[in-house]
């Protein structure tokens, strides 16, 4: 029997890859299992920048690249490769935890009990899974961005794999004497760090904002349009309607920037530790910027209610013009907080998502393939 050798260059798709693994299936299902065990062993794989051979280099360099549709194709056909070790004994889960891969992780769900064999095994350094999530992520998370998130999508990592590794697994040290933690704490410092400065300078820029909505709000509260009645002190626009949406508004600004203050503050008196940066943090930035970005649209809403009152019988086009013209900072806003808000939304809530997935791609046919 001709041996078929697969080339894999760095840069060949996913799509590819796979075309070309059928191809190759489809040369060896008719073979004898010896003949597929020799193919299997020997070197399917050619990579000039690795000098390294393991004894399934397909599988390994496949689990690096974050290939999952190649990798479930290969799996579904031989499911014994799942357990395979390279040469630091390391199957293709943990180099997944490494680069933090987390599709190729998810197929540890599929596995069912047997899962508890590969999640209680050590490489030859004596790391088991959470000390891999302990180190610096080999691959960046793409899908976030800033130090905050790239520090909130660590914890989730370390918090899944934490539940998912036996008990002892957690307090096991490896050949360096590190515990799981231990190597955590050492290797994410420098983002702790960044994160924290980044955070507080995002909160002291908010802050004045939202401080000088509380002004203006609470100082046009004493100075209403039309002013006061002489005889009795009340407004003298009470019974208008305008006027009474004008004062509320006012107070829902002002009570919306007194919010968004206390929960700035709040970002600047946390301890910032790695706990922090999970939940608590990020909940607190969103709540912040949501309740700035509600007290600026009241406060314009009110000041455009204002002229209602003052011109509304003869001047109405001035109010109309002056309340088409209020809606700019409002977009502007949006344009340049928007983002923020939807990146710390996604990345507390959307990434609760990113194990446990909902539908089974291992052992099923997918129709994507």
């Amino acid at each position: 029997m001709v041996v078929t050798v697969l080339w894999v260059q760095p840069a060949t798709s996913e799509r590819v890859a796979v075309k070309l693994l059928r191809k190759i299936w489809k040369n060896i299902l008719e073979s004898s299992s010896d003949d597929i065990n020799e193919i299997l062993k020997g070197p399917l794989v050619r990579n000039e920048v690795m000098e390294e051979t393991y004894p399934f280099p397909i599988l390994f360099v496949a689990a690096e690249l974050g290939n999952i549709k190649f990798l479930v194709e290969l799996t579904r056909g031989y499911p014994e490769l799942l357990w395979k070790q390279n040469d630091i004994k390391q199957t293709i889960f943990h180099i997944a935890i490494s680069h933090r891969h987390q599709s190729i992780y998810n197929l540890l769900y599929e596995m069912g009990s047997t899962h508890e064999i590969i999640t209680r095994n050590k490489d030859i350094q004596g790391n088991n899974m959470l000390h891999l999530v302990g180190m610096k992520a080999m691959t960046s998370h793409e899908d976030v961005s800033g130090a905050v998130f790239q520090m909130q999508r660590e914890m989730l990592w370390f918090k899944e794999v934490e539940s998912k590794v036996p008990t002892y697994c957690r307090e096991e040290k490896n050949n360096d004497g590190h515990t799981p933690l231990q190597l955590f704490t050492k290797n994410h410092q420098h983002m702790v760090s960044e994160g924290e400065k980044w955070m507080k300078e995002t909160a002291n820029k908010c802050m004045v904002v939202a401080a000088l909505v509380t002004t203006v709000v609470f100082s046009v509260a004493f100075t209403i349009p039309g002013g006061y009645n002489q005889n009795d002190g009340l407004p003298i626009f009470l019974k208008d309607g305008p006027f009474i949406m004008f004062v509320i508004l006012d107070a829902i600004s002002l009570i919306l920037s007194s919010s968004s203050i206390l929960m700035f503050l709040s970002i600047l008196t946390s301890r910032y530790t790695q706990e922090d940066f999970l939940v608590s943090l990020p909940k607190k930035l969103m709540i912040g910027l949501t309740t700035l970005f509600l007290s600026i649209i009241t406060m314009m809403v009110a000041f455009s209610f204002s002229f209602f009152v003052l011109y509304r019988n003869k001047w109405i086009p001035i109010p109309i013009i002056i309340s088409v013209g209020a809606v700019v900072p409002v977009f502007l806003y949006m344009k340049l907080q928007f983002p923020l808000l939807v990146d710390a939304y996604r990345s507390t809530y959307s990434s609760k998502y990113l194990f446990r997935p909902k539908k089974r791609v291992l052992f099923y046919r997918n129709p994507t393939f």
